[in-house]
């Protein structure tokens, strides 16, 4: 069990888990979940914190098969600039390892965008918090639980 799949049970979100066996030397940990699972890469969503100007960080939901627009993202949030955080930074601030990083159940609430696909999905899949372990649910229930925004913040 890990904080993303209590935080879900504990607030009644419909939600499904999905595993598969995470492989060490994999390049990419979202497109690995797409090949495992049997998905379509644009309901596969990655989680990134980014460090803004501001000195906050922020977490951004992206589609698997896109890439993050630091531009893009710092307009979503009002910053100037935004860069991908400091992996010691990104496991102090959500408590997760880089390729389980879940946007649910982090140890602190950062501000999150969601990339402006998902809200036109019935269910998207995000990581559960464990490398090899994906939870599905309706976008708009993890907007909700993650007080997050839809945006336009990928390339």
């Amino acid at each position: 069990m890990t904080p993303a799949i209590t935080l879900l049970q504990k607030k009644g979100v419909k939600h499904h888990v999905l595993k598969y066996e995470h492989d060490t030397n994999a390049s990419s940990y979202g497109l690995e979940a797409v090949e495992k699972l049997e998905l379509d890469a644009s309901t596969v969503f990655k989680t990134l914190v980014v460090s803004t100007d501001k000195g906050s960080l922020a977490v951004a939901i992206v589609p698997v098969n896109r890439k993050l627009s630091e531009k893009k993202m710092a307009k979503a949030l009002g910053a100037k600039k935004v860069t991908m955080a400091p992996s010691d930074e990104v496991m102090a601030s959500t408590g997760y390892v880089l390729g389980g990083v879940s946007p649910l159940g982090q140890k602190k609430r950062l501000s999150t965008v969601i990339h402006e696909s998902a809200s036109s999905l019935p269910t998207i899949h995000v990581s559960a918090g464990k490398r090899g372990l994906e939870v599905s649910l309706s976008p708009t229930d993890l907007a909700a639980v993650t007080q997050a925004s839809f945006a336009d913040i990928s390339t």
